[in-house]
């Protein structure tokens, strides 16, 4: 069955494990850059998805949009309605700590909320949710297989990108010890804790909120390959 936000009868078309960016155009660059046998899944809302192969392994990359709510519904349709085992967001964070230089890549082993999106799913009161270990392992096996480093962190996953008090994330990153800032992660571990799935999170350091540097939309588009590659090395 298709749903409202993905039109696709046959699930069989989406594969177990879903790659999924924030940006759709990001979704588009892997499956054009790594991808064979490439086969388009959605188009609804210009929310693109594709299917093909990395060597053998099919794997589906969707893009999720901006937010909570967004991926929220993306990720749900997708483990509820499409069979889908495993998403693993790979997106973009702003960095809370100076120790997170442009380009690192973090690997989320549990994301902060003030959201109230897991609480009003149902599922749990918390504020804080882990990533799947079993997927955080993969993930980090296959960084090093390719060389290349990753950042364990706590991350604050945000409702509001744009803050009245420009400086408040000092308290988050004193409290919480988050050490990065994005929108997505919370949700999406909320659903899988609702669905019984598996869900994890990479994300490419694309500026910092204490160095001020920062990257273009066309990089954060096409520049941030490594977190690409870990991701598809671990399918």
């Amino acid at each position: 069955m298709s749903t409202p936000h993905i039109d696709l009868e046959n699930k069989d078309l989406i594969a177990k494990t879903v790659l999924m960016p924030g940006d759709p155009l990001r979704a588009k660059y892997i499956a054009d850059n790594f991808l064979t046998k490439v086969v388009q899944i959605n188009s609804v809302r210009n929310m693109w998805g594709y299917t093909g192969y990395f060597g053998k392994k099919k794997v589906t990359v969707m893009g999720s949009g901006m937010g909570m709510p967004s991926i929220g519904i993306y990720s749900y349709e997708l483990f509820k309605f499409y069979d889908v085992e495993n998403i693993i967001r790979i997106g973009s964070c702003g960095a809370y700590s100076e120790d997170l230089k442009l380009y690192d890549v973090v690997l989320v082993e549990q994301a902060y909320s003030e959201s109230s999106y897991a609480k009003t799913m149902g599922v749990s009161s918390r504020k804080i949710l882990p990533a799947n270990k079993t997927l955080n392992n993969r993930l980090i096996r296959a960084a090093e297989k390719i060389n290349v480093t990753l950042h364990p962190s706590l991350v604050h996953s945000s409702d509001v990108f744009y803050r009245l008090k420009s400086d408040e994330y000092k308290y988050i990153h004193e409290k919480y010890g988050a050490q990065a800032v994005e929108m997505e992660s919370f949700a999406l571990f909320a659903n899988a804790k609702a669905l019984h799935k598996r869900a994890a999170c990479l994300l490419t350091v694309s500026d910092s909120l204490v160095t001020h540097e920062a990257t273009s939309s066309q990089e954060r588009q096409e520049a941030f390959t490594k977190m690409m590659e870990v991701a598809l090395n671990s399918i």
